[in-house]
């Protein structure tokens, strides 16, 4: 029973909290993107997709904390998260609603929730090593902060959605936030981190250029469709 002793130690207290902090900083992106990918689901999958998707994003993110050790030794690692980063805002932005299930537009449960899981697994990379680093090898203190945070990030993902359906610029602005979080994993890169930070033209250049780009490309791509559905009906 020396675990269970150990729950009420300041030391143990205070790393738990550090956690749920981080998990709490970092959860608007996850309810951005949940909300998002749940938007084109009927009604009533909605919630179901929000908690499923909170659910599993949360067993994968546990999992890369457990690995953390092992993920640190991949090289390119936060290079290539977030090159798919860009490429998942860009897909969700412009989301077909009558997308397939295989899609990040996706109009089913089960295509919601693989959106949902494998997106936040790309943008927990940072959440994962700063958790690890805070958890100090304690897999029980990542289990619980995550635990903790899953209400606040499922209330978050119901009230952006709920947002977004009154006022659809907000779509544009969640997918501006994950570009932006994109970028940020990109010029983290250990591989190309000192020369973004010898370039400063270049590594606010790349922001702009992406988040633009991002933005710009969903925005043709829905100004496109409009035309076509319309003929449709």
């Amino acid at each position: 029973m020396e675990w269970f002793t150990d729950l009420f130690t300041m030391q143990f207290l205070t790393a738990l909290l550090a956690i749920v902090v981080i998990d709490l900083v970092l959860a608007g992106d996850n309810a951005i993107v949940i909300a998002l990918a749940a938007r084109n689901l009927p009604q009533h999958l909605q919630k179901k997709a929000i908690i499923w998707g909170t659910v599993g994003a949360v067993v994968v993110r546990s999992a890369m904390t457990v690995g953390v050790v092992w993920l640190l030794k991949i090289p390119g690692l936060l290079l290539i998260g977030g090159v798919a980063l860009v490429w998942i805002a860009y897909k969700l932005l412009a989301a077909e609603e009558d997308g397939d299930e295989h899609g990040a537009g996706a109009s089913t449960l089960v295509g919601a929730m693989k959106t949902i899981i494998i997106a936040d697994a790309v943008m927990g990379v940072d959440n994962v090593l700063a958790v690890a680093g805070a958890a100090h090898g304690s897999f029980l203190l990542v289990v619980l902060g995550l635990l903790i945070s899953i209400p606040i990030v499922v209330w978050g993902s119901s009230l952006v959605l709920k947002l977004m359906g009154r006022f659809p610029v907000i779509i544009y602005l969640g997918a501006g936030v994950l570009a932006f979080t994109a970028v940020k994993m990109i010029v983290s890169e250990p591989l190309v981190k000192e020369f973004f930070a010898s370039q400063p033209v270049i590594y606010w250049g790349l922001y702009v250029l992406i988040v633009g780009g991002v933005l710009g490309a969903g925005y043709l791509t829905q100004k496109r469709r409009t035309p076509a559905t319309q003929e449709s009906h």
